[in-house]
């Protein structure tokens, strides 16, 4: 099992790119399905997560292709069964957006009940209930999600109790080929949504509403093939921004999209940052200095991101004063914290909250990923330590991080994977 070996104590300096979004490629490949023309997706990060739905396209006999410029070309039209197996759906839960699409496209779907990491509880049955309420027949048995519908799907009121994001991401795709109209109610807002849906728009599906909290989508009889580039991931933006102010450096990172960031820059910049944006760039500076502690609480977007918060854990451990960090998304994402305190961090998790009274130093340990944020805030507190650390685990890194190793390093990090 690979481990990454960090030697700390580097100020990180220097320029990176930033890679295109998992939590957009992956409901962008599964709306592949809504269309048996060829479609064409640029911009896909190379990460696990990625290579797993191509795996479950693949397997249910889609044809996917990649090109000469690393885009993936993908016909659904070629599809022998629809059936997504255990073996792949255990490793990801994102392979739940294939329900929808499958569904609303062919008919009929058998979709293995979801795995990914290990962060609470994040139920399926939102998505289940609202399928139905479009006229699905569905039972949940022999751990399967198994689905059909005579003719297509009928647009309907949606009500999502909980703001959920694949939720509203497989409403979406499937209320693009229903019967009629469909009102999404209390709609995730996220980026992540909004570029998956102008990738519908571009196949021809009738949205509007998209980054509100009610979407109506006018259901089509079919869609078209399209080219599509995916946008950039901002929360691996605002690792390697929070890695670069834990380590007082200085970093610039272009590809991205300040805009898709602002509570995490305001955050930073009340940490001591400096911080200059342009259209697709961004830039931070510590001018060397240690960062102050903040105060953070996670909520769906446009407020403060969960996927943010384990990185300003991090950074706090090392930062001038005290910082509180409440959890209101996730009920079991502070797994980092006890990983942290055996560096010598001063965290006291009470709840859904975590106090944290910075050091001036942390001490390298081994420590063990327990799930993606979690090993990306890991990497940050090595970064800062003193001598060697060695982060256990690092499979789950490779589910949203893109060369992680080789993008620190040419920011300046001594850092290495150990196989």
């Amino acid at each position: 099992m690979d481990k990454l070996l960090i030697q700390g104590g580097i100020c990180l300096d220097g320029e990176i790119r930033c890679a295109g979004a998992k939590n957009a490629a992956l409901p962008i490949l599964a709306a592949t399905l809504l269309t048996d023309d060829t479609m064409r997706i640029s911009n896909l990060p190379h990460l696990f997560d990625v290579t797993t739905m191509l795996e479950l396209l693949g397997c249910m006999g889609v044809d996917t292709v990649v090109d000469e410029s690393l885009a993936v070309e993908v016909t659904a039209g070629t599809i022998s069964h629809f059936n997504a197996p255990y073996e792949l759906v255990k490793t990801m839960r994102a392979s739940i957006l294939v329900l929808g699409p499958l569904l609303a496209h062919f008919g009929q779907a058998q979709v293995a009940l979801p795995g990914g990491c290990a962060i609470g509880s994040r139920p399926v049955n939102l998505h289940i209930q609202a399928l139905q309420k479009m006229g699905a027949d569905i039972v949940v048995e022999d751990g399967y999600i198994k689905a059909s519908v005579k003719g297509r799907l009928k647009g309907a009121h949606i009500l999502m109790d909980i703001c959920t994001v694949t939720g509203t991401e497989n409403v979406l795709m499937a209320a693009a080929l229903a019967d009629g109209r469909t009102v999404i109610e209390n709609a995730a807002k996220e980026p992540e949504i909004v570029d998956l849906a102008k990738c519908l728009i571009a196949m021809g599906a009738d949205i509007s509403g998209h980054g509100s909290d009610t979407i109506v989508v006018n259901g089509k009889p079919r869609l078209h093939g399209c080219s599509y580039s995916v946008m950039p991931d901002r929360i691996e933006t605002g690792t390697y921004l929070i890695a670069a102010a834990a380590t007082r450096g200085r970093i610039r990172i272009k590809d991205t999209c300040p805009d898709t960031l602002d509570a995490v820059l305001l955050k930073l910049e009340e940490a001591g940052a400096e911080i200059k944006t342009g259209s697709d760039w961004i830039e931070l500076d510590m001018h060397g200095r240690r960062p102050s502690a903040v105060s953070v609480r996670t909520a769906p977007y446009p407020a403060f991101p969960t996927d943010m918060q384990a990185q300003f854990t991090a950074l706090n451990a090392i930062a001038s004063g005290t910082g509180i960090i409440t959890e209101t998304v996730f009920e079991n994402r502070f797994m980092h914290v006890h990983e942290m305190n055996r560096m010598g961090a001063n965290m006291l998790v009470q709840g859904n909250t975590v106090t944290v009274t910075g050091v001036r130093q942390l001490k390298s340990a081994p420590v063990m990923a327990t799930d993606l944020r979690a090993s990306a805030s890991l990497v940050i507190a090595g970064l800062v330590a003193d001598h060697e650390t060695v982060v256990d685990r690092i499979y789950h890194i490779d589910r949203g991080y893109e060369c992680i190793e080789e993008k620190l390093q040419s920011l300046g990090a001594k850092i290495r994977r150990l196989a």
